[in-house]
């Protein structure tokens, strides 16, 4: 049966009830703060950030909270209606993930490692880590620790959740596997960046396989941060690890695109090839901001395809 672990993970939350919740660690998490969704007109950048964090927490937790009381109804108005699920067997709109949340019967939920990086005073993407006891269909959730992506807008005074993703913690990948010295040093590309969010991710990727890494970088917001089931990388660890990583033989298929707000996208897509690469698959999602006329990517999860 497919599991819909990360679903209930989705646009999550579960403002504790009979769950253990861990205070969240990160400090623009703040969420001992005001769960107000806007800031006074005299607020600062780093006050409304504050503010903007403690509501997507808030949230978060809401939603989890919303399956763990089996309330599916509660759930789906929490969510926009172009909202995308991605899991390890899928991609999910939200007709899809309501409907497979009715599966899980949730015991316990415990949260960490909270952070958020805000897009805009509209928009902001929350990561954390999350633990679930219960069952899914029947049968026992495996327990394992999952690393949840969540991006929240504010859309006619009501944050709704517009993207989930979910992946399983897990062990990094052995030292030294798959591994190549970095590409020799070519000529480096000078076309602007794409105002299509494909193109655009496609250029990324073009960057990565000819060793153009300060291309890459120049893609990366500054507080940009990278997932994957063994860690959270910020932006100098995403560029030291794409340097390391044989993804030159990476083809990308499957592109969706979600548009936040005007300033604010979401791009995931599936990955496949040789490397250090599962070999089933991954599937990846970007978040991509505009900022001072610049496309940037602020969030970036990776999740291994399941095995059929």
């Amino acid at each position: 049966m497919k599991r819909i672990t990360l679903l209930a993970l989705l646009v999550l939350a579960a403002s504790s009830c009979a769950t253990t919740t861990q205070a969240p660690s990160n400090a623009n998490a703040n969420a001992n703060a005001s769960a107000n969704a806007g800031a006074s007109p005299a607020a600062t950048p780093k006050a409304e950030a504050n503010d903007t964090a403690a509501t997507i927490i808030a949230r978060e937790k809401e939603i989890w909270e919303t399956i763990r009381a089996k309330n599916p109804d509660g759930f789906a108005a929490m969510l926009a209606d172009d909202f995308v699920y991605v899991t390890d067997d899928g991609v999910r709109d939200k007709a899809g993930t309501t409907e497979g949340i009715k599966q899980l019967a949730l015991t316990d939920l415990s949260f960490a490692d909270w952070k958020v990086v805000t897009l805009d005073k509209d928009a902001a993407v929350v990561n954390y880590t999350v633990t679930m006891k219960g069952t899914s269909g029947g049968q026992p959730l495996p327990g394992t620790p999952m690393r949840a992506g969540s991006l929240w807008a504010n859309r006619g005074g009501k944050w709704l959740g517009v993207y989930h993703q979910d992946t399983a913690v897990s062990d990094p990948p052995p030292a030294g596997a798959a591994r190549k010295a970095p590409p020799a040093a070519g000529p480096k590309s000078t076309e602007p960046a794409a105002d299509d969010p494909v193109a655009r991710e496609k250029q990324v990727w073009a960057a990565i396989k000819t060793g153009d890494y300060d291309r890459f970088a120049g893609f990366l917001a500054e507080d940009q941060i990278e997932v994957f089931g063994w860690g959270v990388n910020d932006k100098a660890a995403s560029v030291k690890g794409i340097q390391e990583a044989d993804l030159s033989s990476a083809v990308l298929s499957d592109f969706k695109t979600v548009k936040v707000d005007d300033d604010a996208v979401v791009v995931t897509y599936l990955i496949k090839g040789g490397g250090v690469l599962p070999p089933t698959g991954s599937r990846g999602s970007t978040v991509w901001v505009k900022r001072d006329g610049k496309w940037l990517a602020v969030y970036h999860q990776d999740t291994t395809v399941k095995k059929q």
